[in-house]
């Protein structure tokens, strides 16, 4: 018999209003969702849809103003900060369209980071790990790169890869490919859909562009704080 896969985000009944002078925006309206474990699904829609504030949400960056939202069995609107950093550290990754890279810090060093605020591993493991991971997203040849002098489609790369460094449950992109030419806007979704598959991470990425959809498995499609389609 098939083993059927566990929900890694529940949500129900999610709102989020924001105050805006004496009116109130409501950027996200009643939302029911379920993602299952190992998914590689898309949130779709138009800017002002309400995309990323459903991210940031899931990811603990924002909180709901009503509703139930469970992360990995985690009842995410009862935790306390420390319960949320924990989290975030080690069941979340993190992709930004700004790339979000250390300046100073070089490609193997930014891939280590997160491991490093985990405070659990050797010097020598974190290193075995990100030089792993640099290898998988193909910038083994870059590793001692600083962020600028890489391209846009490199950065991206090497934010996936400090994303999945820790071995998260969950990742999120938010327009990942939003900076990028199409071509390379490909390229990155292939290396996420490869990790998705190797890792057997859950992915969840946001997008306005159509073309990025045959690259997902699951589509949500969101219009004025709802979901119109999934």
């Amino acid at each position: 018999m098939k083993k059927t896969a566990k929900n890694i985000i529940e949500i129900s009944g999610l709102t989020k209003d924001y105050p805006l002078g004496n009116t109130t925006v409501n950027a996200l309206r009643g939302i029911d969702l379920n993602v299952q474990e190992g998914a590689f699904t898309s949130i779709i829609g138009p800017s002002g849809s309400g995309k990323t504030t459903l991210l940031n949400i899931i990811g603990c960056i924002d909180t709901a103003t009503r509703g139930s939202v469970k992360v990995a069995g985690h009842e995410i609107t009862g935790l306390n900060d420390k319960q949320i950093t924990d989290l975030r550290l080690h069941t979340i990754g993190f992709i930004f369209q700004t790339f979000n890279l250390i300046p100073v810090l070089d490609v193997l060093e930014n891939i280590e980071f997160p491991l490093l605020l985990m405070k659990k591993h050797s010097g020598a493991e974190i290193r075995q790990r990100a030089e792993k991971l640099a290898d998988l997203v193909g910038l083994g040849e870059h590793v001692k790169h600083r962020p600028a002098e890489l391209s846009g489609g490199q950065r991206q790369r090497v934010a996936i890869a400090r994303a999945l460094v820790t071995s998260p449950s969950l990742v999120l992109a938010d327009e990942p490919t939003a900076n990028l030419d199409s071509v390379t806007g490909g390229q990155i979704l292939e290396v996420m859909r490869q990790m998705n598959r190797l890792e057997k991470t859950t992915f969840i990425f946001s997008t306005h562009d159509a073309n990025v959809l045959k690259y997902a498995i699951g589509v949500t499609k969101l219009k004025d704080g709802v979901i119109t389609a999934n």
